[in-house]
């Protein structure tokens, strides 16, 4: 079969970095990372990053010209060689110098670098090369004479390490063997300087290119000792050579200021480039990746030429195709075992026996299976040549710039222009498409679709009518195996639209722009897809953000993160697995079950019978993603039933209000953070018991506080002050202690901690009695201190009982501190407010008691309180709070007999009638009678209402001993456990503490 004559290389040339610079004498870049080394002539060195376009390291190495230079990427290193015949090693990390020494007896013109050995190469200006090993030293290995003038390059053999070429201005190409002194043989042929050498680094060509001053390009058979091909076109000298690792390219460089791009196979001129930087000095290609770089006389540009991915297909049975240049070789998954299968794990390098199929007439860039496999098409140097998939025998070919296959296996069409389109059947020629637009690209299917800057065209392929144009800008179109759903992917989006067949089948109002109903709008997202294809319903892409996701039902799930860019193969039913291949032809996989992605499609289409039954075969290990995908939709109560991961099953039950289960899971956790989480979901419902359990599990005593002031259980504040004492907490304790009234813990902890002077001061204010002691403290510690400050401190201290004079009223206040620890033994009804400290006179209150009798002091000073007779049953209570911060009006004090002792307030006699119903209340030994004033009922409730016009105090809780189911009852002590809270610890409402379950917080007081 003849082939077409041969197009030209169609390949794009992107610009991805032109950075100025004094003139730079070698380039280099790095394999891993996107940087590009500069050698310049001012002495330094520069690295680039070729994709920021931002200068990352800079060297300052000499005061004369650097050369050469070269990454060691196995070391960290850059290997530099200048004008000073020294070389010098840095460390590109660090930007420390490792080593320096003098090399050669002229300029250094070249250095290599040995890929596997410890071996640097330099050539000069005093015609030797040498070889220098790091290991040792940097020793001399060995020294190569030979040239009879500069040697300007060195360029080592990709087949055969052990050899290597150089190029010199004596006008030969010498090549050389490791451990022999003189050359192999010598390539003689130019008729000025040789400048530069390179190898090819296919496999079937033994060649060498070189350039010299005679302005021509020489490519030589170095097992001939031929030339076989001489490229003229330069104007100049050639200063750089190079036959690109990866594209059929030479690359060539002269000081006339171009480089241009040669056929490696047929040698015809495709491109010349000028960036306007004057001359050419050096051109480096990048092994494994289409990246160049380019040394000018004003700066340095790194290329992207053609495109990275690799040409590559799979068919539907697992055999995968792939091009290594024009190389066809195969691999089938089918050879791997099911336990093979079974043991690799995700992003693992599939083990692959490859088989050569053969080679292509051209170059292909792109290869596509058809929709049974029984055929493959090459397409590449603006031709196609469709072969039989398994033996690579020629079925058709023709001129093309892109071929695109139709469901229909033996349908194809190829674009001819960028305006023309011809659509094939059997290999023969069925329709033409000419477009008014400039295309693009097509893309195949079950539709055709031409591609423009601005425009979507789907034409059907029988007969070639246009099914619908859509204004948008696409890059690429992919079908669903059914032919229902297609995605449209742009530069920034894709949207996934959904075909109606039936409409266009019956359509009979055709506009200009096609059928309107042919497509619907499904969703759009904004991910930046790079390859992709469809399992049912479920699209699965790659993106430049280097992740493996699927799209289905709106929403998108992550499969994996990768270290480097993939392009997708296809999906293995049977192995439950999505293939994909890296540029280096690497096959690697990512477990993704079809139930999964079948029940997932299931609930889109809200087939819930259909789901169910599905959900069975799915494993495990795999339901807690379809959870997390049930959750999405909104179907929460579902994910909990499915998920098996319990911080999402505790997440879901919080959000349903499901505290039961919620509960059941953070006990299985007794995690810190479940408890705090569960505390507040609990809250937010008034379960206040379980509130209250979950912040004593967490340890979470502020919480823990608010709850119990707010529900005003004296238990919990005083298991609270022991346990928070215990944690450290000293703040919480203490306020914990001080809200119950226990002025005595509080001292405690004030001295336990060393805040003696604290505890002085609130000794004073609180419990005079106890500033004796707690100032000897103060003056024994400040006198064990050195300081003499600290000393005259403790001197200074004044007791009160010594310096009477210094403390008026302190024996009055010894009076009144034993008064109120005794009236606070009293029990306060739940329908009186007790009264804050600033509405209270407590020396008034006293004098009033003592008067009425009911007060005695014995000789050392302490409160006695006095029964009064049964039949006059009224009670001694402070004044009832005002709406105003005023005290309260003072009423004429009269004998009163009580049968327990009470708060002192005014006494006034109160109706029979009232007293009966309080003694029903409050029981025969818990009594508090009180007659209304005008401003309260006959309940001692105050018509007024609560307006709080001051902070709180620290006795808005009783003291301890009060029975009052007004605040909370106090029970005998219990015994605290060490690492657990209970419901008990908020009152048992038998006892008479108060039942939080009778709480309704909804109503208003």
């Amino acid at each position: 079969m003849m082939l077409p004559p041969r197009m030209p290389l169609r390949l794009d040339v992107k610009r991805k970095l032109l950075a100025r610079s004094d003139r730079v004498k070698c380039v280099d870049l790095h394999p891993t990372e996107t940087w590009l080394l500069a050698a310049l002539y001012n002495g330094n060195v520069h690295i680039w990053n070729y994709e920021t376009q931002t200068l990352v390291k800079s060297f300052e190495v000499c005061d004369v010209p650097v050369r050469a230079a070269k990454f060691v990427p196995r070391k960290s290193w850059v290997v530099t060689g200048s004008d000073d015949m020294h070389i010098r090693i840095f460390n590109y990390n660090t930007l420390e110098r490792v080593h320096q020494f003098e090399a050669h007896s002229d300029y250094l013109r070249s250095l290599v670098v040995h890929p596997t050995l410890p071996y640097v190469i330099s050539s000069s200006d005093d015609m030797l090369v040498k070889m220098w090993d790091w290991d040792n030293k940097w020793a001399m290995k060995q020294s190569f004479e030979g040239h009879t003038h500069y040697v300007m390059q060195i360029a080592i053999n990709p087949k055969d390490n052990n050899t290597f070429a150089t190029a010199s201005l004596d006008k030969t190409v010498k090549v050389w063997q490791f451990g022999s002194n003189v050359p192999n043989f010598t390539l003689e042929g130019h008729e000025k300087g040789v400048n530069c050498v390179d190898y090819y680094h296919g496999g079937e060509k033994p060649y060498i290119i070189s350039g010299a001053d005679d302005h021509l390009v020489k490519i030589w058979d170095y097992q001939n000792k031929t030339c076989v091909q001489t490229l003229d076109g330069h104007a100049q000298n050639v200063s750089s050579v190079c036959f690109h690792p990866e594209l059929p390219l030479i690359i060539t460089g002269s000081e006339d200021s171009t480089v241009r791009l040669w056929h490696a196979n047929t040698y015809r001129l495709e491109t010349t480039l000028n960036y306007g930087l004057e001359r050419v000095w050096c051109i480096q290609a990048q092994k494994g990746a289409n990246t160049v770089a380019i040394g000018y006389d004003e700066g340095s540009v790194t290329l992207k030429l053609g495109r990275e991915e690799p040409a590559v297909s799979m068919d539907s049975s697992g055999k995968i195709l792939w091009a290594k240049h024009s190389e066809i070789q195969q691999a089938n998954l089918k050879t791997i075992s099911a336990e093979e299968s079974e043991a690799i794990q995700d992003g693992e390098r599939l083990p692959l026996s490859v088989k050569d199929l053969g080679s292509s007439e051209i170059y292909p860039q792109t290869l596509a299976h058809s929709s049974n496999g029984r055929f493959v098409v090459a397409c590449g140097d603006g031709e196609y040549i469709v072969y039989t998939a398994m033996a690579l025998r020629n079925k058709d070919f023709g001129q093309g710039l892109e071929f695109v296959w139709a469901v229909d296996p033996n349908m194809f069409a190829v674009r001819e222009s960028a305006t023309n389109v011809k659509i094939k059947k059997n290999f023969k020629d069925h329709k033409s498409i000419r477009s008014d637009m400039v295309l693009e690209g097509i893309s195949g299917g079950p539709l055709l679709a031409l591609r423009s800057t601005n425009s979507l065209c789907f034409f059907d392929w029988e007969s070639a009518v246009l099914v619908r144009r859509i204004e948008i800008t696409s890059k690429n179109i992919y079908w669903s195996d059914n032919g229902e759903m297609v995605a449209i992917c742009g530069d920034e989006s894709f949207y996934v639209l959904k075909y109606n067949a039936d409409a266009v089948a019956s359509a009979t109002d055709v506009t200009e722009d096609g059928i309107e109903d042919a497509f619907e709008v499904i969703g759009e997202q904004t991910e930046v897809v790079k390859t992709g294809f469809w399992i049912g319903d479920c699209f699965i892409f790659t993106t430049a953000l280097n992740r493996i996701n699927y799209y289905v039902g709106g929403e998108i799930v992550t499969i994996a993160h990768v270290d480097r860019p993939l392009y997708l193969l296809g999906y293995m039913a049977k192995e439950s697995r999505v293939y994909a291949v890296d540029k280096d032809l690497n096959v690697i996989s990512y477990k993704l079950l079809l139930s999964v992605l079948e029940y997932q499609t299931a609930v889109m289409r809200r087939d819930f019978d259909s789901a169910d039954k599905v959900l069975a075969t799915i494993p495990k290990e795999q339901r807690t993603r379809v959870a997390h995908f049930l959750e999405k939709q909104g179907f929460k109560k579902q994910a909990l039933a499915v998920s098996q991961d319990p911080d999402h099953r505790f997440d879901l039950a919080v959000a349903l209000g499901d505290l039961k289960t919620a509960y059941d899971l953070a006990i299985q956790m007794d995690s810190e953070e479940k408890w705090k989480a569960l505390s507040n979901a609990a809250t937010l419902k008034s379960e206040l018991m379980l509130a209250g359990e979950c912040l004593g599990r967490a340890r979470d005593y502020g919480g823990l506080m608010l709850l119990a002031t707010c529900a005003g259980s004296a238990p919990l504040l005083q298991k609270l002050s022991v346990e928070s004492a215990a944690a450290e907490s000293h703040n919480i304790s203490f306020l914990s202690s001080l809200l119950l009234g226990d002025i005595d813990s509080c001292l405690d902890k004030l001295i336990a901690t060393g805040r003696l002077p604290e505890a002085a001061f609130l000794a004073r204010t609180h419990a005079p009695s106890r500033v004796q002691s707690i100032l000897d403290l103060w003056k024994n510690k400040a006198s064990s201190h050195s300081e003499k400050s600290s000393k005259k401190i403790g001197e200074s201290l004044a007791d009160p009982v010594k310096y009477e004079n210094l403390f008026p009223g302190f024996a009055e206040s010894l009076k009144r501190e034993s008064f109120i620890r005794e009236i606070s033994k009293i029990p306060v009804p739940a329908n009186v407010r007790v009264p804050s400290v600033a509405n209270r006179n407590v020396e008034q209150e006293l004098e009033e008691a003592v008067a009425s009798g009911v007060v005695s002091f014995t000789e050392d000073g302490q409160a006695v309180l006095k029964n009064a007779p049964p039949s006059e049953k009224q009670q001694l209570k402070a004044p009832a709070p005002q709406v105003a911060r005023q005290p309260s009006p003072v009423r004429e004090p009269s004998p009163v007999p009580v049968r327990e002792p009470t708060p002192v307030r005014e006494p006034t006699p109160e109706p029979a009638q009232y007293e009966e119903e309080e003694e029903e209340e409050f029981g025969d030994n818990q009594e508090e009678i009180h007659v209304p004033n005008e401003e309260e009922d006959a309940f001692g409730t105050s018509k007024t209402p609560d307006v709080v016009l001051e902070t709180s105090r620290p006795d808005i809780v009783p003291p301890r001993g009060s029975t009052a189911p007004d605040v909370v009852s106090a029970p005998a002590p219990q015994e605290v456990q060490e690492d657990r809270w209970s419901d008990d610890d908020f009152g048992d409402a038998e006892n008479g503490d108060l039942n939080m379950d009778d709480l309704n917080l909804d109503e208003e007081d």
